[in-house]
């Protein structure tokens, strides 16, 4: 008998942004690369290339740690965190900001299924806003979370958990589903208990990473979400009723 069949059903779903609902196309690493060229990184040199790797293998974390990370003194990351989200804005609004596909409509069929879906990201609140902005999708979730409104980023567990608290949706961590795209993504989903930590292929890493770091399943995309959830809660009703 497994876990997935003696479940209650997932109440509350949260769901990662760029990369797993939103269409990233290299915006971050651009974004990224304006910042770093106003505090003297030359693009194209070695130490540009090795923080943009840095920045790559740590896409779903915090944007402010992954600055502290890379600069050091506090002064120079929130100077570099507050140019990369003025450059990400300026992308956004430009233009260059679309929805993966199905996702507008898995978000839609999950809460129509009665779950309670929570949108989070690792930008800061501003830049979340200008997304939701551009989308035209402020009222599409029940609830959106940044690093600021739960304490601590990806891959701390914080925003998932600050999630059911804020929404009351679930009464356990076993009833709460995790999706995205990145390793920080599971790791945050797997610290909080969650049951469901799905990892999707639309984003910054593959399938044996997103395994490694926590990931119970693997879909295509997120439009793959309702479904899944919704095959887990078949296979748990006849045990439900014993």
């Amino acid at each position: 008998m497994t876990n997935e069949m003696t479940e209650a059903k997932i109440n509350l779903v949260v769901l990662d942004m760029a990369g797993t609902t939103v269409a990233d196309g290299g915006l971050v690493e651009q974004a990224f690369s304006r910042a770093a060229e106003g505090l003297g990184v030359e693009p194209g040199s070695p130490d540009h290339a090795e923080q943009l790797a840095y920045v790559r293998a740590t896409m779903g974390e915090s944007k402010i740690t992954v600055f502290r990370a890379l600069f050091g003194e506090e002064e120079k990351a929130q100077a570099a965190n507050k140019a990369f989200e003025q450059a990400y804005a300026e992308l956004v609004d430009g233009g260059q900001c679309a929805p993966l596909p199905g996702a507008a409509e898995a978000i839609a069929s999950l809460r129509a299924a009665g779950r309670t879906v929570v949108l989070t990201t690792g930008f800061a609140r501003t830049t979340q806003d200008a997304i939701l902005d551009a989308l035209g999708w402020q009222d599409l979730a029940d609830l959106t979370l940044c690093p600021a409104d739960a304490g601590r980023g990806r891959p701390y567990p914080d925003m998932v958990l600050a999630a059911l608290l804020r929404t009351g949706a679930a009464d356990s961590v076993r009833e709460i589903a995790v999706a995205g795209d990145t390793a920080y993504d599971m790791l945050s989903g797997a610290r909080s208990g969650a049951r469901v930590v799905a990892g999707v292929l639309t984003g910054a890493h593959d399938e044996p990473t997103l395994r490694d770091n926590g990931a119970t399943h693997i879909l295509g995309s997120v439009a793959g979400l309702p479904d899944l959830l919704a095959r887990l809660t078949r296979e748990a009703e006849p045990q439900a009723d014993r």
